[in-house]
């Protein structure tokens, strides 16, 4: 992984490689800005029924992270001084219970924001599975849906995770008449936002 230093940068030109890599350096260890950044956006767990699915206000198939569920030191600006807006987002989903018969079945994961710009909010998304386990990927958070739609200098206020089939954006779960393939179901979800420029690292992870 290649990370610039800013620290390097600062003050007068420095007549030796040797020197100018030992401040850096010294620098670095100061400040900390050479480290890779990210952080835990949010962790639940949660079990999710038909009922919860009929009811869940204002959109069904819907389960709302908000408030004290999301990490309360989140950044109010994602762009400065650490760009997560350009950076990745880390997707586990740990899949604990789900109906028997291995019916496709994935969350959308919409980032709602405190101000948004033409759709005002965008959406990422689970793999699809089929099976209970453990499913992880990184995303750029400059490729999914409507991810411009997103003020990210604003921040954000709360995530929606939507309950789907495998049929597409409008596929919500509760809609089917054999629902009884996708509920109840239980799931434990976890977002961790990587800083641009950086990997992320499981050792930071609360995952055991």
């Amino acid at each position: 992984m290649k990370i610039a230093c800013p620290c390097l940068a600062i003050g007068p030109p420095l007549t030796s490689y040797l020197s100018s890599l030992f401040i850096g350096l010294l620098c670095c260890l100061a400040s900390n800005p050479c480290a890779a950044e990210q952080f835990v956006l949010f962790d639940v767990t949660f079990d999710y029924t038909k009922e919860d699915a009929d009811h869940s206000t204002p959109s069904k198939s819907h389960y709302y992270v908000k408030d004290k569920m999301l990490n309360v030191d989140r950044p109010k600006d994602w762009t400065s001084p650490i760009d997560y807006r350009n950076g990745t987002v880390h997707v586990r989903l740990e899949v604990i219970d789900k109906p028997a018969g291995d019916e496709p079945t994935t969350w959308s994961i919409c980032y709602i924001p405190n101000k948004g710009q033409k759709n005002g909010y965008g959406c990422l998304g689970t793999d699809i599975y089929k099976k209970v386990g453990v499913y992880e990927k990184d995303i750029s958070m400059k490729s999914f849906w409507e991810n411009d739609s997103i003020v990210w200098t604003e921040g954000i206020k709360q995530m929606d995770l939507v309950i789907k089939d495998n049929s597409g954006g409008s596929g919500h779960a509760h809609k089917r008449a054999d629902f009884e393939k996708f509920f109840p179901t239980k799931i434990r979800m976890t977002l961790t936002q990587v800083s641009a420029g950086s990997k992320y690292d499981p050792k930071l992870s609360p995952q055991k």
